[in-house]
């Protein structure tokens, strides 16, 4: 690191969980974030801030002036724009010492395919079961670890799935791929302002640590949190050896 790095980052340094070491880790790091909405811009902003030296942002959708509400990497000026490209600048202007890749398309197994060889952490911050497969199956096939979040009215979910664990389980040993889950969206069902801040802000947190290698992840845990009662609840999950996309991974 350079003189205006060790200052930029020093209170990281100072935490010996993190130290320099930890910190040049992050510096030579690659993050994967999908989706520039909600969680996503709770989640980018923390990584860029912490020093991610890399992170690609996957997007395909256009910022409109309901995403206000929530998405705060967006601003009035950028109603209209690319979320990707909005994103970009935000991040920019918050580190201007990283690199920002940005993809304007939905993301497809072949993309994820090309992606994933260079990623060190996924952070899926989508909003339907269909495109948390995808990835899900994505990252087991690649070994790379996954940090799922979800939000939707009060209450958000998160978990971390790392394929490189032999007891952690994925996100279909949960939701299993071959059962029908209902569709809800922010658009027809709301959702509660700071949420996604705090959902993603936890996402933020876990790929650090992933990144980093400290304290206990979530893995094997999911963490519930429920904005009405100001509540936590944590369950522990298990790998399924039946599971369709990781069963025969280990």
């Amino acid at each position: 690191m350079n003189d205006e790095q060790l200052l930029r980052y020093s209170r990281h340094l100072l935490l010996e969980e993190i130290d320099v070491a930890g910190q040049e880790k992050l510096l030579g790091s690659h993050a994967l974030v999908i989706g520039a909405g909600g969680l996503g811009s709770a989640a980018a902003p923390y990584l860029a801030a912490a020093g991610i030296g890399h992170i690609t942002l996957i997007d395909h959708d256009r910022v409109e002036l309901t995403n206000l509400q929530r998405q705060t990497m967006h601003t009035e000026k950028n109603v209209g724009k690319g979320k990707v490209s909005s994103g970009k600048e935000f991040l920019q202007q918050l580190n201007s010492g990283i690199e920002i890749e940005t993809i304007e398309a939905k993301a497809t197994a072949a993309l994820l395919d090309e992606l994933l060889p260079s990623v060190d952490v996924v952070l899926d911050c989508t909003d339907n079961f269909a495109t948390r497969h995808l990835i899900n199956a994505s990252c087991v096939q690649h070994q790379i670890p996954l940090v799922s979040g979800s939000a939707l009215r009060f209450d958000g979910q998160i978990s971390v799935f790392d394929p490189r664990n032999a007891a952690s389980p994925c996100y279909a040993c949960i939701f299993s791929p071959d059962e029908d889950f209902e569709e809800v969206s922010c658009s027809s069902m709301g959702i509660f302002s700071p949420l996604v801040g705090i959902i993603g802000a936890m996402q933020a947190a876990q790929a650090i640590q992933v990144l980093v290698g400290f304290g206990e992840t979530l893995v094997g845990r999911m963490l519930l949190w429920n904005a009405r009662t100001t509540q936590i609840d944590e369950f522990k999950i298990a790998r399924n050896p039946e599971c369709s996309v990781c069963g025969k991974a280990h």
